[in-house]
């Protein structure tokens, strides 16, 4: 027989399956009574840090009985060891409300988790002015009145800060009748003094032109070196908001960035650096835009406009389904072969392809992000970043869960097993 304790943190309400003697219990009905509606409650487990995520929005009944993490969590058809009658009804009700958080209580600062808020309006600063961080940056200025209070940016060329200062903020209005968000420069030491940093910087973007062949993983080596400096002073000064990677490779990169601020001075995985969680790669987005581009040109492929979905890395792995309720393997292929090719497209005419990735996996799903709504961006599954659709809500992130056919399946393990062989 499973039992349900009930605690106070924080003035928080908290429920587990399991018993924690450090904490103050109390009972069901105290628990209930205390539980406001829009309030968040809280459930707490226990998960490999490893392999788990410190927190999400347990946006399901059967997530409760979650034993590990992978691709699992996007499989709707996927079940588990369940009996849903144990859970009281105002339980489930906050659970339908999306109004329940789980808590890996194995995280040893799983506490930090209770304190985590969503602001009406997000202070975002952006690291790194190249081609896409410049992109991007006017992107939000544009469309971020709403959901953004301020941009901050940082790039080594203080004049090139200046420069672009003066620019966004001349970008105006006519008679100020749309409000902006406020561009202002930061210090390298203030890059974490926000609520979302954006890392835009990249060291190995080949020219236009060159020999390379797999241009993915030559960034990947070198903007690992520059990732990893930031992972490491995102743990030094305890950061709390969300760590977005831009940068090619998002999936690897995200990695390298959650090891990275999870080790300590003797280079061991301690797990007090950024929570898994916390960090979100941002390049599937242009991804399922080129997959929609080509579809709309086609009827035999127009479906996906409304019932496909993309999966996995922007690049090598990625997995476009032409429908998910009526899958077909060749038209997947064909479109998933499209959005991976349509960036040499725009390179056989002489021009680097940065203007929609800056935009589509990075402008417009910051933007979602920061406003709840549903899009593209690589998450924390298990040990892998990988891509699918999921929103950032105030109980945490709630990843699509889909009824995926049995052939998407076989392909989305088969791109797992090819991110986690590489970090």
């Amino acid at each position: 027989m499973i039992r349900i304790y009930y605690y106070k943190l924080k003035n928080k309400i908290l429920f587990s399956f399991n018993e924690y003697k450090n904490l103050d219990s109390i009972n069901d009905k105290d628990a209930k009574e205390n539980t406001k509606d829009n309030n968040i409650i809280y459930f707490l487990g226990e998960l490999n840090p490893e392999k788990s995520r410190r927190s999400f929005a347990l946006s399901d009944p059967s997530l409760i009985f979650l034993e590990y993490e992978g691709i699992n969590l996007i499989n709707k058809n996927k079940t588990y060891k369940t009996n849903i009658n144990i859970i009281p009804q105002w339980i489930q009700s906050k659970i339908d409300a999306k109004e329940v958080t789980f808590i890996n209580t194995n995280y040893p600062n799983w506490e930090s988790a209770l304190d985590i808020y969503k602001p009406k309006k997000w202070k975002v600063n952006v690291l790194g002015l190249g081609d896409v961080g410049t992109t991007l940056l006017t992107g939000l200025r544009l469309l971020g009145d709403d959901s953004i209070s301020e941009i901050g940016i940082y790039a080594r060329s203080k004049n090139k800060v200046k420069r672009w200062v003066l620019e966004m903020n001349q970008v105006l209005s006519p008679f100020n009748s749309k409000s902006f968000p406020t561009v202002v420069g930061v210090s390298k030491e203030e890059l974490f003094d926000c609520d979302m940093f954006v890392f835009c910087a990249s060291k190995g973007v080949p020219p236009v032109g060159s020999d390379i062949d797999d241009v993915r993983m030559f960034q990947f080596k070198e903007n690992s070196k520059i990732i990893t400096e930031y992972g490491k002073m995102a743990r030094e000064k305890d950061f709390k908001g969300i760590f977005a990677v831009v940068s090619d490779p998002v999936d690897l990169l995200c990695k390298v960035s959650f090891l990275e601020s999870n080790r300590n001075e003797s280079g061991e995985l301690d797990f007090k650096g950024l929570a898994p969680e916390q960090i979100r790669g941002y390049g599937l987005g242009v991804m399922n835009a080129r997959a929609s581009y080509y579809a709309q040109q086609e009827e035999e492929t127009i479906a996906y406009l409304n019932e496909g979905r993309a999966f996995g890395p922007h690049g090598d792995g990625l997995i476009i389904a032409n429908s998910i309720a009526n899958y077909d393997d060749a038209i997947s292929n064909y479109l998933t072969e499209k959005a991976q090719t349509a960036n040499l497209e725009v390179r056989e005419i002489g021009f680097k392809p940065y203007i929609a990735p800056a935009l589509s996996s990075g402008t417009l799903s910051i933007l979602a992000t920061i406003r709840g709504q549903w899009h593209y961006s690589a998450t924390y599954m298990g040990g892998v970043f990988i891509g699918a659709n999921n929103r950032y809500i105030n109980s945490g992130i709630e990843l699509e869960q889909l009824k995926l056919p049995e052939l998407l399946i076989n392909k989305l393990k088969n791109t797992y097993r090819k991110l986690e062989d590489i970090i």
